[in-house]
């Protein structure tokens, strides 16, 4: 069976809409985004087409990018062209900024353009800097549990144990060959060709160490001053938050903050911490057998879901009173408990509800979880 990634059909809606902005398909690296488009052009196999990488080309200059649109727009002047590889394109986003506002002039020639790469930090600087107003976000996630057991039939504890990188499936027999791709293939591709390649980091060392600090604290809620006291080196809050930054621009991790109405209880809030997949986690060594591991990575798959939501996402703490997740979507307030076997008391959520009489509470559970992944609004709609 052919598994469509799950980007895919937005992807192909979008391009059949009439004269759609620019769609960037963005994401982690090895998580299928060439795959996917490449499928979706097959399922629009009677639009005309090209596609193009600038993986192909030496040193892909502003010069052939100007070239492919040319041979985009004598194929048809509604081409869906795909250019992959982007960010290896030199002032790649002032010539498309160019090339876009020219025919939006002519208002003859429409081409239906689409930009991936692998480099996420290079591809939001250039949208930033030259085609604001001008693209939409096509977003793409690490595999979560429906996309593996449609893949390879994994059960949700074998998902919950390796789960993310569907590269590394094959592997997880070896638990040495996963994390060695988990490691090498993953993590320090991202660290050295995205960001220490494109941001400013005075101790690559360091950097490294901080994410493996915040790799063994899966859906936990740390304070900055802990992680600065556990790196090697000197250094201060500001700079463990910018290290934060950078890997969460990459799509290694998301922090969340405490939810509150007043903002400056937010931002002064210590960060819970959500590396984006169980093999993130596992991969690092954290010690995910362990039935207090299993119940992290439980909570942290759980959190996982709900970023896919779009929902303004965080956590709650009041003294001793907790609540896993706060979920706000559109108008609408919910307290999630995540229950994976370990005894935690609902205290925080009556708590909650008493400061939040509007909200909801819900109950995440190894029974209920296969539907929020499935299809995480119609799991919210029904209550």
């Amino acid at each position: 069976m052919k598994v469509i990634v799950s980007f895919v059909h937005e992807l192909e809606k979008r391009l059949q809409e009439n004269n759609p902005l620019i769609q960037v398909v963005l994401g982690p690296r090895q998580v299928g985004k060439t795959t996917g488009v490449l499928q979706c052009l097959q399922r629009l196999s009677l639009e005309p087409q090209h596609y193009v990488s600038a993986d192909d080309q030496l040193s892909p200059s502003p010069a052939w990018l100007e070239e492919q649109w040319q041979k985009a727009v004598e194929i048809s002047d509604k081409t869906i062209l795909v250019v992959d590889e982007i960010q290896k394109v030199s002032h790649w986003s002032s010539v498309l900024k160019k090339l876009w506002d020219e025919q939006k002039r002519r208002k003859k020639t429409r081409l239906r353009l689409v930009l991936l790469g692998s480099a996420s930090l290079s591809i939001q600087k250039g949208l930033t800097e030259s085609l604001t107003g001008r693209f939409e976000l096509v977003r793409v996630f690490h595999w979560n549990y429906t996309d593996t057991q449609a893949l390879c039939g994994w059960s949700l504890e074998k998902y919950i144990q390796w789960g993310g990188y569907p590269g590394s499936y094959p592997l997880v027999q070896s638990e040495s060959r996963f994390k060695e791709y988990i490691i090498h293939s993953v993590i320090e591709t991202v660290i050295g060709k995205d960001i220490l390649h494109f941001a400013r980091v005075r101790s690559p060392g360091l950097f490294r160490q901080a994410f493996e600090i915040l790799s063994q604290y899966p859906a936990c809620e740390i304070s900055y001053n802990k992680l600065l006291g556990q790196l090697q080196e000197k250094g201060n809050v500001d700079l463990v938050k910018y290290y934060i930054e950078l890997y969460e621009g990459a799509f290694l991790l998301k922090t969340l903050l405490k939810f509150s109405s007043k903002t400056y209880l937010k931002k002064s809030s210590s960060p819970k911490v959500l590396p984006l997949c169980p093999a993130l986690v596992t991969g690092m060594g954290f010690p995910g057998a362990t039935p207090e591991g299993r119940g992290r990575l439980f909570e942290l798959c759980v959190g996982m879901e709900l970023l896919r939501t779009g929902g303004e996402l965080g956590y709650w703490r009041e003294g001793n009173f907790e609540v896993d997740y706060i979920l706000k979507l559109g108008q609408r307030v919910y307290a999630i408990e995540v229950k994976s076997g370990r005894e935690k008391s609902n205290r925080g959520l009556e708590t909650f509800q008493k400061k939040f009489p509007r909200s909801k509470i819900l109950f995440v559970t190894p029974e209920n979880f296969p539907l929020l992944s499935k299809d995480a609004h119609s799991f919210f709609e029904k209550f």
